[in-house]
């Protein structure tokens, strides 16, 4: 198996990502919008999550939330400082200051949320302490976003 720079590619952003991208597949799938999560916690992945809201009936069953109280559960700690969330979309302003709370350690996220993305409002929401990283697959994401909001158009 071939290495990214010095790093095992099990290791990498973009294998964690990917794994992120197919619960989207499968939330799509369900008919749910395609947001997945993965949480990560010394190379070991706690959590694998995918929106749930239609499914649930729960307008708080986003992704994020989902991963956060897996993670929170099998750490059994409600804070996630050594973890990292993946998730194929920007969290919203809700799973944001949910973030904050578990002050999760990293947040690596694919596709900007224009519409209903944390940033938008501010980039003060998450814990001083947690660290970025934009654009991971974005255009996989992307694509399978558009693929998905033009289906239900049609």
């Amino acid at each position: 198996m071939p290495k990214v720079g010095n790093m095992h590619p099990l290791f990498s952003d973009e294998y964690y990502m990917q794994l992120a991208l197919y619960e989207a597949e499968a939330a799509a799938e369900a008919g749910e919008i395609p947001v997945g999560a993965v949480i990560v916690c010394q190379h070991r992945i706690i959590a694998k999550t995918r929106n749930q809201t239609e499914q649930l009936t729960d307008v708080t069953a986003h992704a994020e939330i989902l991963a956060i109280t897996a993670a929170a559960d099998y750490l059994g700690s409600k804070y996630l400082k050594d973890c990292t969330l993946y998730v194929t979309l920007e969290p919203c302003v809700m799973c944001g200051g949910a973030l904050y709370w578990s002050q999760i350690g990293r947040i690596v996220y694919g596709a900007s949320d224009d519409k209903r993305g944390y940033s938008l409002l501010t980039q003060n929401i998450l814990h001083p302490k947690t660290t970025v990283k934009r654009g991971i697959l974005e255009q996989e994401i992307t694509q399978l976003l558009k693929k998905f909001f033009l289906r239900l158009r049609t």
